[in-house]
């Protein structure tokens, strides 16, 4: 029994870190070398992610990347899509070891600590979405979403992001994110950090949603955070 304790206990910390789920929103803040305070918020859906650095005070986008991801025990293996610092990752496969218990996830490699802060509710709109569609003088022109150039929406249970770029030039072209809600129709964002634009940081931006129940579609109008009306069409990516 003595010999067998060892092996019973290894077998319980495996499946209780198989059994934990990634999925929602997690971030860590640390202290740059100028003494600012940088913010670093990850979002994992079924099968994809986002990371994403920016000033913890003024919201000043400091980088993103992300792609597919897959875990398999204790390892997390990352196929990167786009990477606004480092565009040569884009197509390589990353494999990060971790440590998750409870609300605490721990990347080995860089001995980082990530907090979560949310486990993918309340998240009427969580998961991943590529845009396949815009209303233009009444008219819906569509978006082959097998293309490389891409602008997808990555939702957890309290946080959004959308991130455009291309997989085959490795090009990003811009992000935003922040918190959002979902209530009688109406889809809110709080706009946390915008690589475009810092000014519109803080700003909340309300939209009217619905969900196609046949195609499972997201439709999103109102206006852009330049004021510009929009008509939007967002479907699940699939894996």
């Amino acid at each position: 029994m003595t010999k067998l304790f060892p092996l019973l206990l290894l077998f319980f910390s495996v499946s209780l870190l198989s059994a934990q789920s990634l999925v929602g929103a997690w971030e860590t803040i640390k202290r740059a070398a100028d003494g600012t305070k940088q913010r670093n918020v990850v979002v994992f859906t079924d099968g994809f992610q986002v990371s994403t650095w920016f000033n913890a005070d003024t919201g000043a986008f400091i980088g993103a990347d992300g792609g597919l991801w897959r875990r398999h025990r204790n390892k997390i293996t990352e196929t990167v899509e786009f990477d606004s610092q480092n565009p040569e990752r884009v197509g390589k496969q990353i494999v990060l070891k971790i440590e998750l218990e409870d609300s605490i996830l721990r990347v080995k490699k860089d001995n980082m600590v990530w907090t979560r802060i949310d486990g993918g509710s309340p998240g009427a709109l969580a998961g991943a979405w590529l845009m396949s569609g815009r209303k233009r003088e009444g008219e819906i022109q569509t978006r082959d979403t097998s293309r490389p150039r891409k602008t997808m929406k990555i939702l957890s249970g309290t946080r959004f992001q959308w991130i455009a770029y291309n997989t085959e030039t490795k090009e990003f072209s811009g992000t935003g994110g922040g918190t959002y809600t979902t209530l009688d129709g109406k889809y809110t964002e709080k706009i946390e950090f915008f690589s475009r634009d810092d000014s519109r940081v803080g700003a909340s931006l309300v939209f009217d949603f619905n969900l196609d129940i046949k195609n499972g579609d997201w439709h999103h109008s109102g206006l852009s955070s330049k004021g510009d009306p929009i008509y939007e069409i967002w479907s699940p990516r699939a894996q």
